[in-house]
């Protein structure tokens, strides 16, 4: 497989926003964001002027969250911080193709569609495995494990900077646990970036050992530790908004 340049992993909202998902941003200036319901993460150029925020804020409205997801501009002062999360980005090392897929359970990997929606909301409520919005599945393939009918486990791909694909959204009710569904979900999911001859990377917070673990079983490589960021824009009145 062709060893891709992994610069493109330094702003992989922006490079995603500019690119694959060019037909799911909203833009003014140099700022851009995704529309309404399919995420809150949020692009500015690697060294922004006060104007490329005020763009920023403009675009999203006064006293909404911008998820600056790894991006390491500070924005002005009179934007609020709402989160600060130490996390690491994992790629897939590409020197080979996935193996064989874990031994599955009887159970069957599905695709999920806009039909699925209600059920992947509910199952991302219980589990909380990262931000995921009506629109989210928009974004790229969702794969899923039904138990008797009902969504046991998912995991589907998000941003797309290229010449990479990022699987996210990993999660199984815990009810379902224990049976291996997110190994086999995220290797289906590797599978079928490299099979379009692209890489896949992630993103997991540092606190998550668990989920660490098993990347790191199924093949993945720490790339680099980072810091996950989001703000609150001003709300008009030349102070930042109280928190919810």
């Amino acid at each position: 497989m062709v060893d891709r340049d992994v610069a493109a992993l330094a702003d992989p909202v922006g490079e995603s926003l500019r690119g694959h998902h060019a037909h799911l941003a909203r833009r003014l200036g140099r700022a851009a964001t995704y529309v309404p319901e399919v995420a809150t993460f949020s692009a500015v150029s690697a060294d922004p002027d006060p104007g490329e925020w005020a763009d920023l804020a403009r675009l999203l409205g006064p006293g909404e969250v911008a998820d600056m997801f790894s991006h390491p501009a500070i924005p002005p002062s009179d934007w609020e911080p709402v989160f600060v999360l130490q996390g690491r980005q994992m790629i897939w090392p590409g020197r080979s193709r996935p193996g064989d897929p874990p031994a599955g359970d009887g159970t069957d990997v599905v695709e999920l569609g806009a039909d699925s929606v209600p059920e992947m909301l509910d199952l991302v409520a219980r589990t909380r495995p990262g931000p995921f919005w009506p629109r989210t599945h928009e974004l790229g393939t969702y794969l899923g494990v039904r138990d008797n009918g009902t969504l046991v486990a998912m995991a589907g791909e998000r941003l797309r900077p290229p010449g990479w694909t990022e699987i996210s959204a990993v999660c199984t009710a815990p009810e379902a646990r224990g049976r291996g569904l997110a190994a086999r979900l995220v290797g289906a999911l590797v599978a079928r970036v490299v099979a379009r001859d692209e890489r896949p990377f992630l993103h997991v917070a540092e606190a998550n050992t668990s989920a660490i673990g098993l990347y790191e079983r199924l093949g993945f490589e720490t790339r680099k530790h980072v810091t996950f960021r989001g703000f609150r824009t001003p709300d008009g009145r030349g102070r930042a908004p109280e928190m919810p």
